[in-house]
């Protein structure tokens, strides 16, 4: 059933039983929920709010004829809760806005609500309101809130100069399946994760210096990290994590696999940095972060020239 058939009202009451269905138990964190003019919520003793706000766009973010609404909705869901990874805070609850056709299938808006809340239920975050306005294309607004120990919220304005640069997982899988989107048609598949665990256990490391989340490339990111840090970077280009049979992949599609790894982005790993001093192993940091860990450079003094020194790749 379309949405100009069913109403602006009724369309509410789907999304808050396709909630309630999710999230069947309430947050101790959340006093008053869906339904009134705004949420009630009530933070702990002793810690700091973390809040991000992203859209997602019909057209500029994702294509319906590209991907299902649910990988459209887990996406959308992903991109935020990967910030609040990014500050080492753990997910409390988001708000959503919804602009829409009305020409738009109820079902096609309960999948994407259905595969945005199945991965905020993973992370424990329900959804406690938000808003529903008509538009010629489908957008999304999501806030999130998250909570962190006083004072131990991460940063990207934290690195110094001789710090340890470290990466998460592997880079480039988002970029290679947008890649066979373009190339082959196909139907994008690729589904990335908030590292929200892994940010947890930063805030927990001493000697730690900055951490931002890899959503627009590692190129780019880091350049967000050094420029908000007044600092640079030299980078072993050679040491970037690629996934298995990525090379081969990308020699199909006739694409430079670094490249891809470093520039398009959407893996939402996190990147961040250690002192120095810092006396411990890309295994050790491994086990505590539960995930793959790899050393890709050092920061240096900013002086004349580029932020980013780039080592082992001679592409760029």
């Amino acid at each position: 059933m379309r949405l100009d058939e069913l109403g602006e009202f009724a369309v509410i009451q789907r999304i808050e039983k396709i909630a309630a269905k999710l999230f069947p138990e309430k947050s101790s964190f959340v006093r008053l929920g869906i339904g009134d003019d705004a949420a009630i919520l009530r933070p702990a003793q002793g810690v700091d709010i973390a809040t991000s706000t992203d859209a997602f766009v019909e057209g500029t973010h994702f294509r319906w004829e590209c991907e299902s609404a649910r990988s459209v909705g887990r996406r959308a869901m992903v991109a935020n809760l990967s910030d609040l990874a990014a500050m080492g805070a753990k997910p409390l609850s988001f708000t959503l806005a919804l602009a829409l056709p009305p020409s738009l299938e109820m079902k096609t808006v309960a999948d994407l609500l259905r595969g945005m809340l199945t991965e905020a239920r993973a992370q424990n975050c329900p959804l406690v309101g938000g808003n529903i306005a008509r538009a010629n294309q489908t957008s999304m607004t999501l806030s999130v809130l998250g909570s962190v120990k006083r004072g131990k919220g991460l940063r990207r304005d934290a690195a110094r100069p001789g710090d340890r640069i470290f990466v998460t997982g592997v880079l480039g899988a988002g970029a290679l399946a947008w890649k066979r989107v373009e190339s082959e048609g196909k139907p994008l598949r690729h589904r990335p994760e908030a590292r929200v665990q892994a940010g947890l256990a930063l805030s927990r490391l001493g000697d730690l210096g900055a951490c931002i989340d890899l959503s627009d490339g590692l190129l780019a990111d880091l350049g967000h990290m050094l420029e908000a840090s007044g600092v640079a970077a030299s980078l072993d280009l050679q040491k970037i994590p690629l996934p298995r049979g990525f090379r081969s992949a990308c020699q199909a599609l006739s694409a430079d696999p670094l490249e891809l790894a470093t520039t398009i982005g959407e893996d939402y790993e996190l990147l961040f940095t250690l002192r120095s001093s810092a006396r411990i192993s890309t295994h050790s940091l491994a086990q505590k972060l539960g995930l793959r860990v790899t050393e890709i450079g050092t920061i240096t003094h900013l002086n004349r020239g580029d932020f980013i020194q780039k080592s082992g790749w001679k592409h760029f």
